[in-house]
């Protein structure tokens, strides 16, 4: 990887790509408002799923989980609320809306996945 922009952008397309082959569906990245930002926007059966991707080639400044405060979460639920408010017509509602965070970690060129679901 030659920046860490770059590092950034394929973290988020491997993200993408184990979300949808675990069977979500990818309504949108990278959505942006005033208010911040959405890397992955996803379906997963009757929920709206905002999903925080971290990706990191090292440890030095901690794990790219404990990248994402308990203020972020909260961050991204408000912002799947206002994406919901903006980008979805009224007939396709969803029953919950969940903040899920996909930290990846590369060591000796192999990324490590981590998921975890309903983040509070």
């Amino acid at each position: 990887m030659a920046t860490k922009d770059d590092l950034g952008r394929h973290g988020e397309q491997l993200a993408v790509a184990y979300l949808q082959a675990r069977g979500m569906r990818v309504l949108d990245r990278n959505w942006r408002c005033s208010d911040g930002e959405i890397d992955v926007v996803a379906r997963e059966d009757h929920t709206l799923v905002a999903v925080e991707v971290k990706t990191r080639s090292g440890r030095t400044h901690g794990t790219a989980f404990e990248a994402v405060t308990e203020e972020k979460v909260t961050r991204l639920r408000r912002l799947a609320a206002r994406w919901q408010d903006e980008r979805c017509p009224l007939t396709e509602r969803f029953d919950a809306i969940r903040v899920d965070v996909v930290a990846l970690e590369r060591f000796a060129g192999t990324f490590t996945i981590r998921h975890e679901r309903g983040m509070c």
